[in-house]
């Protein structure tokens, strides 16, 4: 539907704003009605349909939310946006929980206002589409966990579908926290072999002298320990799937095995002779890049390509902000159930803050915003001083970021120390955010120790 059909009743006691409001929202092709009190307005609400109520919470007659409150019992599909220069954070939560889209403070910006507007008529076209969509996937592939509907994400989905029923192995590629597992998962899930196994494998979380034994499993008595027969997780996984997490931090020596498992579907045991039979698809993942490691001599360049023979590449979450609204809500939903809180709703304000971070540590690293942010909420909407932002993040949203190398200011005079101390701030900074806090992670990330990181916080004077 165009701005021309939507409907927009504007109500305000104040002759000027109404006039205003008219004047602005006709030149961007909506159809304003305008009432100058609460009960002028309910008159006109009862009398015909509008697509959004735009109103004041502080009228000459009535609570602008009980305009509200009579826009949403005529109809739930009103959007309602409420303005006022004398809102609390209050007032805002109780306005949310009566089924207002959002609130506006007065002064506004008016494209901001806009933006809002915009939005919150979209969103019900959205959420339309969301539900076709949803119901689509139902039937046709089961996602599991996985949230969006981005052009990326749906493109993802479509690969999944195609994919799915046959036995080609995956490569999976993408930064941390993208949700790759998901993805394999779902390809799983869709797959002829959903009644069989589904391994996951941290290639990188499994010490170099337990791999052999954990993957192909062992005999008693062929090592130092071993006091009885193990299953590997290669025959745990007959006739189902094995999804190798971050295959690029698997050894040489692995590597050639693995090698042997995909070619030949035979394996032999640590201290056995018999070689076993599987039947197993291998789908992998790495937040690598295997060809340049493959250049750099880390990675066989054989086993690449036995692995790659379909590549899904995950987006970064700042390469599909459109999605961050559901994911949002999606981890607002799961994590106020599971901590026991009746959080029913992000502001968009909240998620405008959001908008404005690149996340590195990517879904992962929202989802444990959001935790975080419900646990220690003491409202059931998250606005944005809700949100439990570190100081590192709020510097970067706030605009404080790595500045770029401007070699021209050297004419003028610069001080070196000066910007090399800037430069290794903010690569500190930027370490502890994508670690979320973790300073021995953050030094790891850097390439120093621990020591020199706190030499360098004491240095620089950062927080500890």
């Amino acid at each position: 539907m165009s701005n021309k059909s939507k409907q927009i009743l504007v109500v305000d006691d104040e002759l000027s704003m109404r006039e205003f409001l008219e004047l602005f929202l006709s030149r961007e092709g909506y159809k304003v009605s305008c009432a100058e009190n609460g009960k002028t307005a309910i008159s006109l609400i009862n009398k015909k349909h509008f697509d959004l109520l735009l109103c004041d919470i502080r009228l000459g007659d009535i609570s602008g939310l009980d305009v509200l409150r009579a826009a949403k019992k005529k109809s739930q599909h009103t959007v309602v946006i409420m303005i006022s220069a004398y809102a609390s954070a209050e007032t805002a939560v109780e306005a949310m929980n009566d089924g207002a889209y959002d609130y506006v403070p007065k002064p506004f910006d008016n494209e901001e206002l806009k933006q809002t507007i915009k939005n919150s008529l979209d969103i019900k076209t959205i959420e339309h589409e969301k539900e076709i969509l949803d119901s689509e996937l139902k039937k046709n592939l089961h996602f599991g966990m996985i949230v969006g509907n981005s052009p990326r994400m749906l493109h993802i989905y479509d690969m999944v579908r195609q994919v799915a029923k046959t036995k080609t192995n995956i490569l999976i590629s993408g930064e941390s926290g993208t949700g790759k597992e998901l993805i394999a998962r779902a390809i799983h899930e869709q797959s002829n072999r959903r009644d069989g196994h589904f391994v996951a494998i941290n290639c990188g979380g499994i010490p170099e002298t337990l791999i052999e034994s954990e993957l192909f499993g062992h005999k008693k008595g062929s090592f130092t320990g071993a006091t009885q027969d193990n299953k590997g997780l290669f025959k745990i996984a007959d006739k189902g799937t094995v999804f190798l997490d971050e295959i690029g931090e698997f050894s040489l020596s692995i590597q050639v095995k693995l090698l042997r498992v995909i070619q030949e579907k035979v394996f032999k045991e640590v201290g056995g002779n018999e070689d076993i039979s599987v039947d197993i698809r291998i789908i992998s993942a790495t937040n690598k890049n295997l060809e340049e490691e493959v250049i750099a001599g880390n990675f066989r360049e054989d086993l690449f390509y036995r692995l790659n023979v379909i590549e899904i590449k995950m987006p970064p979450l700042r390469e599909r902000k459109n999605d961050l609204r559901a994911l949002s809500q999606h981890f607002l939903e799961k994590y106020s159930k599971e901590i026991g809180k009746e959080i029913t709703k992000i502001s968009s304000y909240a998620i405008d803050l959001l908008q404005k971070y690149d996340f590195p540590g990517n879904i992962r690293e929202l989802e444990n915003l959001l935790e975080r942010s419900v646990a220690l909420s003491n409202t059931n909407i998250i606005l944005p001083e809700s949100l439990a932002i570190s100081i590192h993040k709020r510097r970067w949203i706030e605009g404080i970021k790595d500045k770029r190398f401007d070699l021209d200011e050297v004419s003028n005079g610069v001080s070196l120390d000066a910007i090399l101390e800037k430069i290794e701030k903010a690569y500190i900074e930027k370490a502890l955010d994508c670690s979320n806090g973790n300073k021995n992670k953050a030094a790891s990330l850097l390439g120093i120790n621990l020591r020199s990181l706190r030499y360098r916080f004491e240095k620089l004077g950062l927080e500890k």
